[in-house]
């Protein structure tokens, strides 16, 4: 398998602000997916719409071999920073005050009262509010992400207009994940969560849409924080998101697919997520939802075998899930062990609900482990967890103990997802009746 056959950033991209791209850009280069001269030239294409002037030059420098710039690179530079001063003037009144402690402390949670306070007693307006945004906005897209977040924070204090409030938010949770303060960004990523589904859109499409930006964005934030496995499951697998998803993006399976496949703790929910990845179900199709298709719709251990394959390689060049630990002389994956080590799991735990005698060479190939390490890893699975099961050494191989269907047991797991049911049924009545009532208005 060509691993660019798998490269997902044509996908994901489009979906993300431009400086978001870079990281990814980085990482394809890393991995020499493509010419290097391509990505180069990607990364001068991007760089046009933004302030990061002397970005480009060094790019382009490096691209040509040559010390000489353009000249409309050079113009633009001079235009840049003429721009940014004229800027930092307009909003130098309020950057002021801002930058006042005691002054600050005047302030209240009543955005109405500030802005009273702002101009009765410091003649500070309307216009050096909207300066302040427009300085934070010129300096993020010059690549100054810190002193982005710091003003947008600062406005969202005093803006009283909902769709600026939700740019400036945007605007903080990039520079957040950019400058990689997990834990900040992922306050940023749920307040901008909560405002997307309470806000009425007058377009659905919009709110979709709004999902579906959040969710490529997230994947930044939940495949460096320490919980970003469970909290993508929480986020991704929730009906509204699951729907966008299945509809407008389904290369995100992957993802899910993945935290599910990592996180033992969600096997109850990973029951329900096995009905989402049937075969022939999207025209997008990934090595890591067809290996789970294998496991557990087909039960086709040969395909998943192969699949596993293709799985390692997906993961240690994707983006988000082939981060590299350094360790001594070498850099390792985490992920893809974790991963490899729970993909056996599930075909061994498949593969023995349906064999009663498992050739213990059969089972070693199916894990894609030589018969051995096999013959280990069965001990320690067995030993360690609730497996009726024994390895005959003699005939080589793993008997499995018939287990008789516990009636209690069966009751509990048909009727346990009913509140959860029932819940989603309330939320949805309730949603109704608010959205009927707003329309009522």
């Amino acid at each position: 398998m060509a691993a660019a056959n798998f490269d997902l950033t044509g996908r994901i991209a489009p979906q993300l602000d431009r400086h978001l791209v870079f990281p990814l850009l980085e990482f394809l280069q890393q991995q020499q997916f493509y010419p290097d001269e391509d990505i180069l030239k990607t990364k001068i294409e991007l760089l046009k719409d933004t302030n990061m002037v002397d970005y480009a030059m060094d790019i382009h420098k490096s691209l040509y071999h040559t010390e000489d710039v353009p000249q409309e690179m050079v113009d633009r530079r001079v235009e840049v920073v003429a721009r940014l001063k004229a800027l930092e003037e307009g909003a130098a009144p309020l950057i002021e005050f801002l930058q006042n402690p005691s002054a600050v402390q005047e302030l209240r949670a009543d955005k109405h009262y500030n802005l009273q306070l702002l101009n009765d007693r410091y003649q500070i307006g309307s216009e050096q509010i909207e300066a302040l945004y427009q300085y934070a906005k010129f300096q993020f897209e010059c690549g100054n992400y810190s002193g982005a977040a710091d003003y947008l924070y600062q406005y969202q204090a005093l803006c009283t207009n909902s769709d600026r409030m939700l740019s400036a938010l945007w605007g903080k949770l990039a520079a957040e994940i950019l400058m990689q303060n997990w834990d900040i960004a992922l306050e940023e990523l749920n307040r901008l969560k909560e405002i997307i589904d309470s806000k009425s859109f007058s377009v659905p499409l919009h709110q979709v849409q709004s999902r579906i930006w959040l969710m490529h964005w997230s994947l930044f934030i939940f495949f460096n924080h320490e919980n970003g496995r469970s909290l993508i499951i929480d986020l991704f697998n929730q009906d509204k998101y699951l729907n966008a998803i299945q509809t407008n993006a389904p290369h995100l399976l992957r993802y899910l697919a993945t935290a599910f496949i990592v996180n033992k703790r969600r096997r109850p929910q990973f029951k329900d997520f096995i009905k989402v990845i049937q075969p022939d179900q999207y025209s997008h199709v990934d090595p890591i939802t067809e290996f789970l298709a294998c496991v557990y719709v087909n039960y086709d251990f040969d395909a998943a075998q192969q699949k596993m394959k293709e799985c390692e390689e997906v993961i240690v060049n994707d983006p988000f899930l082939g981060k590299r630990v350094e360790e001594g002389n070498y850099s390792t994956v985490p992920l893809r062990d974790e991963f490899l080590e729970n993909a056996r799991l599930f075909i061994f735990e498949t593969y023995c609900r349906i064999h009663r005698r498992i050739d213990m060479g059969v089972l070693a190939e199916k894990l894609n482990l030589n018969y051995e390490d096999a013959e280990r890893w069965i001990l320690s699975l067995i030993r360690t967890s609730k497996l009726d099961a024994k390895i005959d050494s003699k005939t080589g191989a793993v008997l499995m103990e018939p287990t008789q269907p516990n009636v209690y047991e069966q009751l509990i797991d048909h009727t346990k997802a009913l509140s959860g049911r029932t819940y989603k049924l309330v939320s949805q009545l309730l949603e109704h009746a608010q959205t009927q009532a707003q329309a009522a208005r």
